[in-house]
């Protein structure tokens, strides 16, 4: 029998396996995923919320059993790509002049990387441009959830983020964040009682006009802002709802990082200060019809960088540095930095006077410390190990949650190894029957179980981009006419068989899959609930978010002061080929700043803990070095950090995959810069 043609075209190979598996799904399955994958839009209506509530919907939560896994088992596959599903996407090319990407398609540029939101339709002619490397698929980015703290909180001194006389002026720190940003609150007001920020770029608004180079967003201007602090005294209503941004959460995560950083109580309080509102959005309905993937972490760079350059002609100046915090991260891809977006920011960062610090993530907890303790959920995401010999199997237990919940998000493992090597995997469903193995070249795509939990599977060799292979495998619920079957529960066993071995070490990683209740199902309940690994295969090292792995950016662990030990939830390093990761230590455990959004009470100020927490404090101390020396690199002031890093008690100056090269000591780095100036010739 002849072969079918493949659905995406002859250059099917050139896509990533999670867009394949997208393409190949139908608008109704579409649908349903949009409510939980960020790269993804359906430009039809679709009320989520109704399907899961319908009273005639059936489920299923039981595990198969043998006896029905034996039954014959089809690869589901489309007819034909859908035109009302869009994606958002990286596209590598040969070279930076390639031919030109569709126009009304691309929404930025840098380097041989292009970034476009496209109908699943045209992928096939993309992929078959001989200048097209790779298209993959934009990262998931998830809500933020720092412990906040219990009890009475006071401001923070006016003292205790402040290093020397040198405030940061003339440098301009740049916070991408999600919740909003609190322009008004006394934290970010200056002498004349305006706003210290200059702009907020929010992703999701539409109250004002887009930013110069983009397309969607609203950006709000200073002079704005100042107008609605004005207003605010006389109309007796708050100044951002007289300037309302599309997110405004109580207690918000970027107001709170922002006050870290530049704050008028924070580290480089004399900086110029401008945010960018990520759009995660809450609402069902928002989220399918928005992108809010790691794309938009490449945009909000770029506009911070753009800004720059307007603030620089403006202010007259001759050099404005910029320090980028990001406060947001994933657990996906190979975490050695080949991401798109890792590439992106390394690409940015090649240019002087910049510098990039990603909060290194809180995935570091592997068992419970006390009985109702369940943290462990989001730290157990990483295994390693090593396949001895040619014909040696390992396996990896996978956990999918159950107990009457029903799991109704995607599971996704991704395992990475040496481009020396050649592994087959196969997959154990709980109570079933092995599928496979799936060699090298092989894949399944989309085959429904006989319990109808969708499955995919892809074995690819040299990842254009690092070169090494990849496995991945997805758990999709069944979303039918009338019915809703979620993942099955239990424990999904992951073997390795070795083919041919020359070094045997692989790593993998669950994609993060934050905890979040979707609504009642029948008698049950469906939430999206993260998979962990169970004790046997997690190991409890290299969980350092992949952005936090990229070369040039700062990332940075979280230090609980109090105890002077790395806080357990604090992620771990290093990456998978070996780097040194996370870089530095701060405070990040009951950290005091700013009060977002609180229409409740007088209440100013707010403990939160997190490496969200101690990211933007190493931001604030990188731009007083930048400050110092606004034509540093980004390599010079991670070095810098590296000889400064203070030890904690009972270590030596030797990087720990927690605690990086130790904890960041502010003067001891301004120190430093200062005296780069000081050359000798003894000539």
């Amino acid at each position: 029998m002849a072969k079918s043609k493949p659905l995406l075209g002859s250059g099917f190979r050139k896509i990533n396996p999670k867009l394949r598996m997208i393409a190949n799904g139908s608008s109704k399955v579409n649908e349903v995923r949009a409510d939980f994958e960020p790269a993804l839009q359906m430009t039809a209506k679709f009320d989520f919320k109704s399907f899961v509530e319908a009273p005639n919907q059936q489920i299923s939560t039981c595990a198969i059993s043998a006896r029905d896994a034996t039954n014959p088992l089809e690869r589901g596959k489309q007819a034909q790509l859908e035109d009302d599903v869009r994606v958002s996407v990286f596209i590598e090319q040969e070279s930076s002049n390639g031919s030109p990407m569709p126009t009304n398609s691309v929404t930025g540029e840098r380097g041989r990387l292009a970034m476009l939101e496209v109908p699943v339709s045209e992928l096939p002619e993309l992929a078959e441009r001989e200048c097209v490397v790779r298209i993959e698929l934009g990262e998931a980015l998830k809500h933020p959830h720092p412990q906040i703290s219990t009890g009475t909180v006071s401001a923070p001194k006016l003292s205790s983020r402040k290093f020397g006389r040198n405030g940061g002026k003339n440098v301009l720190i740049g916070v991408i964040d999600v919740g909003g940003f609190d322009f008004a609150h006394s934290d970010f007001l200056d002498d004349d009682g305006g706003t210290r920020f200059l702009r907020i770029w929010d992703q999701g608004g539409d109250n004002r006009p887009n930013p110069k180079g983009f397309d969607f967003g609203s950006e709000i201007t200073k002079e704005q802002m100042d107008a609605a602090i004005d207003a605010s005294e006389t109309e007796g209503i708050a100044s951002t709802i007289l300037e309302p941004q599309s997110s405004m959460q109580h207690a918000s995560h970027g107001t709170h990082v922002a006050s870290i950083a530049a704050g008028n109580r924070g580290v480089c309080r004399d900086a110029f200060l401008a945010g960018v509102l990520i759009d995660l959005p809450k609402s069902d309905q928002d989220r399918r019809k928005s992108f809010y993937d790691s794309t938009r972490i490449a945009h909000a760079v770029d506009y911070i960088l753009q800004l720059s350059e307007e603030i620089k002609k403006d202010q007259n100046l001759d050099h404005l540095p910029v320090s980028i915090n990001i406060s947001l991260g994933t657990n996906g891809h190979a975490h050695d930095g080949s991401s798109a977006v890792s590439r992106w920011l390394e690409h940015a960062l090649a240019s002087a006077g910049r510098c990039v610090t990603v909060a290194a993530g809180n995935a570091g907890q592997e068992s419970a410390e006390e009985p109702d303790d369940v943290g462990y959920v989001m730290g157990r995401i990483h295994t390693s190990g090593r396949i001895a010999a040619k014909g040696l199997v390992n396996d990896i237990d996978w956990i999918v949650v159950g107990n009457g919940a029903i799991d109704v998000s995607e599971n996704e493992l991704e395992i990475w190894y040496g481009p020396s090597d050649r592994f087959a995997v196969s997959v154990l469903p709980p109570g079933g029957d092995w599928i496979g193995p799936i060699e090298p070249g092989q894949f399944i795509e989309n085959r429904q179980l006989s319990d109808k939990t969708m499955l995919s599977i892809y074995n690819e060799i040299y990842y254009p981009a690092n070169g090494a292979n990849y496995i991945g495998v997805y758990l999709t619920p069944f979303f039918g006419t009338g019915e809703i079957v979620g993942i099955t529960p239990g424990r999904w066993r992951i073997r390795l068989h070795g083919l041919d071995v020359r070094d045997g070490h692989y790593h993998g990683w669950i994609e993060r899959d934050d905890p979040r209740k979707i609504g009642p199902i029948g008698q049950a309940t469906a939430w999206r609930f993260p998979s962990f690994f169970d004790e046997v295969s997690n190991v409890d090292n290299s969980s350092v978010s992949s952005l936090g792995c990229g070369e040039q950016v700062l990332s940075v662990a979280n230090l609980d002061e109090a105890r002077q030990r790395i806080n357990i939830s604090s992620s771990q390093g290093p990456t998978r080929d070996g780097r040194l990761k996370p870089d530095i230590a701060a405070s990040g455990t009951d950290i005091v700043a700013a009060f977002g959004f609180n229409f409740d009470d007088d209440e100013e100020w707010i403990g939160m803990t997190g490496t969200s927490m101690a990211s933007p404090f190493v931001c604030g101390v990188a731009g007083l070095m930048l400050a110092e020396n606004p034509l540093l690199t980004a390599s010079q002031i991670r070095g810098i950090l590296q000889r400064t890093g203070r030890p904690l008690p009972n270590n030596d100056f030797s990087w720990r995959d927690d605690a990086g090269f130790g904890v960041i000591d502010p003067l001891a780095c301004t120190e430093e810069v200062r005296q780069l100036a000081d050359v000798e010739d003894l000539t």
